[in-house]
């Protein structure tokens, strides 16, 4: 009984020892957009199954396929309160 029991745990746990499936890279995704639409429609039906690290790659190349390189928002500078100021007072 006790062998069987041993055997049966040692055959779970090999189970559970399964090679991980490798992750695509963000720049992999970004070139290949075909990849990229299957993989995304993969983590919508079944997140669990593809997992959260390559369903964040996923988000991370669609993040970047849409928004590109891109320039980061910088918003135009408002004018200094001495200076309006001084514009006011002008003639």
């Amino acid at each position: 009984m006790n062998k069987q029991f041993l055997l049966g745990v040692v055959a779970l746990v090999l189970a559970g020892c399964g090679k991980p499936v490798p992750i695509e890279s963000v720049e992999s995704l970004v070139a290949d957009p075909e990849r990229l639409k299957e993989l995304r429609a993969q983590c919508k039906t079944n997140h669990a199954k593809v997992g959260d690290a390559q369903c964040n790659a996923v988000a991370e190349a669609t993040r970047q396929r849409f928004m590109g390189g891109g320039t980061p928002y910088t918003p135009a500078q408002a004018p200094a309160p001495e200076a309006s100021a001084a514009q006011d007072k002008a003639p």
